[in-house]
């Protein structure tokens, strides 16, 4: 089974074009599948067919797991069973009746455009580092694409002339995203004057930089984002991720349409943006219960 799993992660590699942090998730998946199968004294895929499966889902039920998270599972098992039956390693798929846990619905955190030009105003721009923490901010809003996508983003990834930005999401698929004169000036600033003062002799060509001049990390982001808030006094948590989320609300709720939401977000499924349209439906819904005079009426 062990050779076989490894086969497995190859192909996410090298044929679906994963990334090494999607592959450790799958790997994390199966570690606790591989436990609970040692655990049933199992070691052939031959022996596992849907009764293991279910057993399986219960054992993550009773450990309390999320349904999220078991979906998670469920959707890992399909992908590794889909290729097992391909490499003819299986007859039979047993995920073949297994179906998602009912999932609650909840909406996607978003900031409302004040809350945003809050945050913005916090970062110091008489310093390099408040300068590139600004433009780091506005680039998330503006763009909105993942923290992960940012850090990797190269100075020769932008076209400066057309505003807009070469991205690689997941699954190495790249895409554009385009930019505006807010994201150009604070871009101009720090290109023109921060940079070239973090970068510290370094050499590379990645747009966000750290303190020491080397390229910025995820881990980069999220901490500086957290000191930005805490300097702000705002108590309530925001990842960067927030900004993606209100990136696409508030391009919804001035009229974009679905499917070129879901081209800038890099969304495989039109299924995953209108998770959006629930955020501003919701939103509409409570300034009509709030502002109109019989909307509260018993």
């Amino acid at each position: 089974m062990e050779n076989d799993l490894l086969k497995f992660y190859d192909y996410l590699l090298y044929e679906r074009k994963y990334s090494d942090k999607t592959k450790l998730g799958y790997q994390k998946d199966f570690n606790l599948f591989q436990q609970f199968l040692n655990y049933e004294g199992i070691d052939k895929w031959k022996d596992i067919d849907y009764t293991v499966v279910r057993h399986y889902l219960v054992f993550l039920y009773n450990h309390h797991y999320a349904k999220k998270t078991i979906a998670r599972h469920i959707s890992s098992l399909r992908s590794l069973y889909k290729f097992l039956l391909r490499e003819q390693i299986i007859k039979d798929n047993p995920m073949t009746l297994i179906s998602n846990p009912k999932m609650d619905q909840t909406l996607p955190k978003f900031l409302y455009p004040s809350e945003v030009e809050k945050i913005l105003s916090l970062p110091d721009n008489t310093t390099p580092l408040g300068i590139r923490d600004t433009m780091m901010l506005e680039f998330l809003y503006s763009t909105g694409v993942r923290v992960s996508e940012l850090v990797r983003i190269k100075l020769t990834d932008i076209l400066f002339n057309e505003h807009k930005i070469k991205v690689l999401g997941k699954g190495k698929k790249e895409r554009f995203v385009y930019y505006g004169s807010e994201l150009k000036d604070k871009m101009n600033i720090y290109l023109n004057s921060a940079r070239e003062e973090l970068m510290k002799e370094q050499d590379h060509d990645y747009l966000l930089v750290n303190h020491y001049g080397k390229p910025l990390t995820e881990r980069g982001v999220n901490t500086i984002l957290d000191s930005i808030l805490k300097k702000g006094q705002i108590k309530f948590h925001i990842s960067p991720h927030v900004f993606r989320h209100t990136f696409a609300t508030h391009l919804l709720d001035n009229g974009a349409d679905l499917k070129s939401v879901q081209e800038l977000l890099g969304h495989e499924n039109l299924s995953t943006t209108q998770n959006y349209t629930h955020v501003s439906n919701e939103r509409l819904r409570t300034v009509y219960l709030h502002a109109h005079p019989r909307a509260n009426k018993k």
